[in-house]
């Protein structure tokens, strides 16, 4: 499809600017933010006939919703001290686990794809991220300061090689949706550089990559109207892309292991700060 420069540009701004919005009201409307993720799974009827089809398509997009949806009861949970069992339970060190694991799993699901497609390098680079996510529930936490916050301490340099090393992988596995999936990790990857907080980076995350599931289950070719990025593929620039990753995330490997074994981690990681809003 042949689209101007400057509808790209319109189109990403624009995008960019509205997923840190959602993010901001999501963050700090905490129940809002609950209660329209549960209500998101009416719009299945919109899905069937936007054309989503095949059970790995379906599975995507529950597999980021459902989670979503689990965010918001934790947050609950833990903001407003609730009682009973149920919110009891959603109180304990295993939700931080739970979430742990969900963010592995999908790095590990797209550095496979990743391997099968010969990214090497990339894919290397993926694995090395999930070898360098902060360990849960030491580094990360459901704060009863600041609107029931979602917080992992991850730190400015994996939040970048995260958005680059994503970014490297939608370029080579759907580059139709490039544009778009680069818009939401910038988004992701602004909101915390805004808000001088990388702790805020896996709450962005979560808020902008459901959003943009939930567009493209309801409006299938909205992305691919006024953002195709087929034509920007080239697969020098991919196999590039993965080397430049895999030599950056090496001596971030190094350091990040040398906090851990030196226990400065509790201050590099966590930078010393207190929350605010």
């Amino acid at each position: 499809m042949d689209i101007p420069a400057w509808q790209y540009g319109v189109s990403m701004i624009g995008y960019i600017v509205l997923l840190l919005i959602v993010v901001s009201i999501m963050r700090k409307h905490y129940k809002f933010a609950h209660w329209f993720w549960i209500a998101s799974l009416l719009t299945f009827p919109l899905w069937l006939m936007g054309g989503v089809e095949g059970w790995f398509r379906w599975a995507k997009i529950l597999s980021v919703i459902l989670p979503t949806i689990f965010v918001g009861f934790i947050r609950i949970a833990n903001y407003e001290k609730r009682k009973g069992p149920f919110w009891n339970g959603l109180q304990k060190d295993w939700v931080l686990w739970f979430v742990y694991g969900v963010l592995f799993l999908n790095i590990m699901e797209a550095t496979i794809k990743d391997f099968t497609m010969g990214n090497t390098f990339n894919a290397l680079t993926g694995l090395l991220l999930c070898i360098t996510i902060p360990f849960a529930p030491k580094y990360w936490k459901i704060s009863t300061e600041s609107h029931g916050d979602l917080i992992a301490y991850t730190t400015i340099g994996w939040n970048f090689l995260y958005t680059t090393w994503n970014a490297a992988f939608v370029y080579a596995e759907s580059p139709k949706f490039f544009a778009s999936s680069l818009c939401i990790l910038l988004a992701a990857e602004l909101y915390p550089i805004i808000k001088r907080r990388p702790e805020l980076y896996i709450i962005a995350r979560v808020y902008t990559l459901a959003a943009h599931l939930l567009l493209r289950a309801c409006f299938v070719s909205l992305f691919p109207t006024i953002m195709d990025a087929s034509s920007w593929y080239n697969a020098d620039v991919m196999n590039y892309w993965g080397i430049i990753n895999f030599i950056m995330i090496v001596p971030f490997v190094f350091w990040h292991m040398w906090q851990l074994h030196t226990g400065k981690a509790e201050i590099s990681f966590r930078r010393g700060r207190i929350e605010v809003n």
